[in-house]
């Protein structure tokens, strides 16, 4: 099988059983392209993740594009995007066709309200994935959590979050290689 074929179909296995969106569709891409198809470190998944989130447009087709670039250059780049809208596409055009048909039947509107919790924990799952991977310590935990309180109780843009941790990583990087120099340079009599 082709690499471009093999990447259609990873894709388009991942699109079709993840509900919820790009973030919990970070545990099933994880599995399939860091552990079983190899395709990935784990260190280049993470660093994927952090680029297809601050690149403007769909979170999973961010995600797919930028990982078969990664293996496969600019074909397998638009297979793994097409393969992982391809279900979304025609799941929603099903639904389109059948929703006014099947709407008010009690056990799909139960069944829709007991997927929602279980797409809350795809959603969650990826947190913890992400802060082993960023080497989360004593030192810095508190850095993810001070952002968010910051973006979602006092309203402060993303994007200020996305700059002052961005500057705050340059200076902190700066100041540690200064420390790591002056402490391995021979000290004069």
């Amino acid at each position: 099988m082709s690499l471009n074929t093999e990447m259609f179909l990873s894709f388009a296995k991942i699109g079709t059983f993840t509900l919820g969106g790009g973030f919990a569709m970070v545990p099933l891409m994880e599995s399939e392209i860091v552990d079983k198809k190899h395709w990935l470190t784990k260190e280049e998944f993470l660093d994927i993740i952090i680029v297809s989130q601050s690149s403007p447009g769909v979170f999973a087709v961010n995600m797919a594009s930028h990982v078969g670039y990664k293996k496969g250059g600019k074909m397998s780049s638009v297979v793994a995007a097409l393969g992982v809208v391809a279900p979304s596409v025609l799941i929603i055009l099903l639904i389109a066709m059948f929703f006014q048909q099947f709407k008010s039947i009690r056990w799909v509107e139960k069944m829709f309200m007991g997927i929602r919790p279980a797409v809350v924990a795809l959603i969650a799952a990826p947190v913890f994935t992400m802060a082993k991977s960023a080497r989360l310590n004593k030192r810095n935990f508190w850095i993810p959590i001070v952002a968010a309180l910051l973006i979602k109780c006092f309203g402060v843009s993303p994007i200020y979050v996305i700059v002052v941790a961005a500057i705050g990583g340059f200076v902190y990087g700066r100041y540690t290689r200064k420390q790591a120099k002056k402490n391995n340079q021979p000290q004069k009599d």
